[in-house]
């Protein structure tokens, strides 16, 4: 009689019908052993010794599978493939030993990197012993977590509040966050315009943004002001008379190949672009999707192992993927040679493989009625990733065309055609805040060299240069991967932390560090710099990962940490005051007393307060600009409407704004350009008129004016017509590139449009 241990019941289950019937399979619901939740858990002084106890819920399965071995000659330890499942099987085996439980039983270690019939049997049929070097490198990751986590948490809890944490790899990515948002604080926008020339061909629109004027390339910033803006639509409009001459057409032909098959990073980050999913939920559906489910003819693993940073694939499952797409798509779809992938990421673990279907066969549509929803959108995103990485590249014509307008004036207009998709007829990779289509993503019409084309419209357009965007799922564990903090394994834990301790929120998929993380961050990087260095915690990685390789000892590893480390916690419990973590002077005096203003933290997160306190009270809100709380602030010159008090500028989040000068007692608001009239009435009240109006980024809308009570609001220029096909009151004037200026009815369900001449 034979016994196997995995991890999961599911696992089990899938496993069982693999094996025959000499074969038993139980579960240890994961880890059976772990550190003594106190104190004195890992001894520094006795070469680092770290004391276990049994994990109390599990202690029943650790019974469950004793009982079975008593019967048993042989025992299987088949965890995950990995330095925590190797873990995992080594603590089962310490806790067996213990109990006097392995008198005359053989035990032998398997691994495997999918859980199909073939894979599972062949490494029953090939076992090996357990790698102590694997072991010992997840013992060194445990014992640093534990010595960091036990000493920084309690100088945490002293010096800013009880309940916070520190941890080794989560304080640099918290540093990450941080950073990126104090980059978003010291922005300062840059004015800049664009001139963008209309023109059409065989009643294809197009537009072709400036290159030269006068002679001279442009660059970003050669037009900053409104003025010099117009003085060059002036220049260009005279000059070209209203024709643009097609002086040069240059057609290039490129090659895109496909993306490398899933590591567990690229899946995290696919998955968090293309399907909204946090990286929790991909690990934990990845993990059903491996360990096996019932597609009508029993469990089956539908993927291969999900926690992997290596992009190999066997010659087996690259043959497999040939195959089909031949049979799918044609023997003109795969490359003469297979294509190999080469790992970006740091000591890579390449005898693992990338995360790929256990079978190609297995196609989304053949599951679709085995699988809940979101098991089947992830395992199509894998699915389709494998196939495309093995099929041809993509070829895409592309065209750049320079328009004169007038002796020294150039436009140049770009295009693009597909002109064989390749690979990407079956996926395409997702980019982090990929901007709107630009101007090589269009089609442009055929253009002749020395042809005239007329200049339809002229198009001087302000912008702004904006700040590094904050981070995403998919950017900070793509960013975490470049530095080499954390991982396959680590990154969803080092997310879900940072948020359950309250370090970062998410607004709108966004990471944005909360008061406390800020000051947390502040502690950390002020007075433990090299703990939260990237370099330092990519190097520690990195000796983790040379332990595990069997080539570095973990004792010595955990001295060279340890020594230093614990002389800088002890150093700034004794040097570094409460009031020095959680106050931040600012240059402002307070205007009650005339002492030094600070930054505190305090119950409900950051404010501005006075040194003096408790003496003096004076306080205010972070954000709020202190001028706001002075008697000198300029004033409109009227009155407010609602209480007769002065109307003053004020400067707020979203910038300059007028605001009543009895603010908090009236809080009557105007922005600082009055909405203009349109004439037409709002179809919903039938009473307020449609008002123009900027949104708080600037972009024009139209709203009523009767807003709270009436909300209703469209993005396009409302005229007063009755839509002939749905016979809503006005249509609105909406001009696109593709398809130029028109008359569309607003209502989504109706879509009626008709193309609108510049006179209407």
């Amino acid at each position: 009689m034979n016994l196997v241990i995995v991890e999961s019941p599911a696992k089990a289950k899938t496993i069982k019908k693999y094996l025959g019937a000499d074969f038993d399979v139980l579960a240890s619901y994961g880890h059976v052993r772990d550190l003594i939740p106190k104190e004195g858990a890992v001894d520094p002084a006795r070469s680092f010794a770290m004391r276990y106890q049994a994990i109390e819920r599990n202690d029943r399965h650790v019974r469950a599978i004793a009982q079975k071995l008593s019967k048993a000659d042989t025992l299987y330890l088949a965890t995950d493939p990995d330095r925590e499942g190797e873990a995992i099987s080594w603590h089962l085996y310490e806790l067996l030993q213990e109990r006097k439980q392995l008198s005359n039983k053989t035990v032998h270690r398997v691994v495997f990197n999918e859980v199909t019939r073939k894979a599972v049997q062949a490494a029953v049929a090939n076992p090996r012993e357990l790698s102590m070097a694997l072991v010992n490198a997840q013992q060194a990751r445990r014992a640093l977590d534990y010595l960091v986590g036990f000493n920084l948490s309690p100088l945490l809890w002293k010096k800013v509040r009880r309940g916070l944490s520190a941890g080794r790899v989560q304080s640099p990515a918290l540093r990450m966050i941080v950073e990126r948002e104090a980059e978003i604080t010291a922005f300062q926008p840059q004015e800049y315009w664009t001139i963008t020339a209309d023109t059409i061909k065989d009643k294809q629109p197009f537009s072709a943004k400036l290159t030269q004027l006068a002679g001279e390339k442009i660059s970003q910033f050669s037009i900053t002001q409104a003025e010099q803006a117009e003085a060059a639509e002036a220049a260009i409009t005279q000059a070209a008379r209203g024709q643009l001459l097609v002086q040069q057409v240059s057609k290039k032909q490129r090659k895109r190949n496909p993306a490398a098959p899933f590591t567990t990073s690229t899946l995290q980050q696919e998955a968090a672009r293309k399907l909204g999913f946090t990286t929790q939920r991909t690990m934990r559906v990845a993990q059903q999707l491996y360990e096996g489910i019932d597609i009508g003819s029993g469990a089956v693993g539908l993927i291969t192992y999900m926690r992997t940073d290596s992009v190999n694939l066997s010659d087996e499952a690259i043959a497999e993927l040939r195959d089909h797409i031949t049979q799918t798509y044609g023997a003109d779809h795969i490359p003469q040679q297979p294509r190999r992938y080469r790992t970006k990421a740091k000591n890579a673990q390449e005898a693992h493989e990338a995360i790929r279907p256990t079978a190609v066969a297995h196609t989304p549509d053949q599951l679709k009625a085995h699988l809940k929803a979101e098991q089947l959108k992830l395992y199509t995103l894998i699915w389709k990733r494998t196939v495309a990485c093995q099929m041809i590249h993509a070829t895409i014509d592309t065209v750049a065309a320079d328009l004169q307008a007038g002796v020294g004036n150039l436009f140049r207009a770009n295009g693009s055609v597909i002109a064989n998709p390749g690979f990407m007829q079956v996926y395409q990779e997702g980019k982090d805040d990929a901007k709107a289509a630009d101007d090589n993503e269009r089609r442009l019409p055929v253009l002749q060299e020395g042809e005239q084309l007329p200049l339809s419209a002229l198009r001087p357009e302000q912008h702004f240069t904006e700040p590094p965007p904050r981070y995403s799922e998919a950017s900070l564990v793509k960013t975490l991967e470049e530095h080499g903090i954390g991982r396959p394994s680590t990154y969803a834990s080092i997310i879900s932390t940072l948020q359950d301790r309250d370090y970062v929120e998410l607004e709108k998929k966004r990471f944005q560090p909360t008061d406390v993380g800020q000051v947390v961050n502040r502690f950390l990087s002020s007075h433990f710099t090299q703990y939260v260095d990237y370099d330092f915690t990519a190097r520690l990685e990195n000796d983790l990962d040379a332990v595990a390789r069997g080539e570095d000892d973990w004792v010595p590893l955990l001295e060279k940490f340890w020594q230093p480390f614990i002389e800088r916690v002890q150093h700034t419990d004794l040097n570094v005051t409460r009031s020095d973590v959680t106050q931040e002077k600012i240059d402002e005096q307070c205007p009650k007393c005339g002492a030094t203003l600070s930054i505190r933290l305090g119950r409900n997160g950051r404010f501005i307060g006075c040194t003096g306190y408790p003496e003096c009270d004076y306080t205010r809100n972070l954000n709020e600009d202190a001028a706001s709380t002075r008697p000198e602030a300029e004033q409109v010159g009227r009155d407010c409407p609602k209480c007769d008090s002065a109307l003053v500028y004020k400067q707020g989040r979203y910038g300059k704004f007028i605001g009543c000068s009895g603010y908090p007692t009236c809080r009557h608001i105007e922005p600082l350009e009055k909405p203009k009239e349109t004439g037409v009435t709002c179809p919903k009240c039938h009473t307020g008129e449609l008002l123009q109006r900027k949104s708080r980024r600037g972009k024009i809308f139209y709203s009523c004016a009767t807003y709270p009570t009436c909300d209703y609001a469209i993005w396009n220029e409302p005229i007063t017509e009755t839509c002939p096909q749905c016979s809503w009151p006005i249509l609105t004037i909406k001009t696109t590139k593709r398809r130029g200026r028109e008359k569309v009815c607003p209502q989504n369900e109706c879509q009626f449009s008709v193309p609108c001449p510049e006179s209407t």
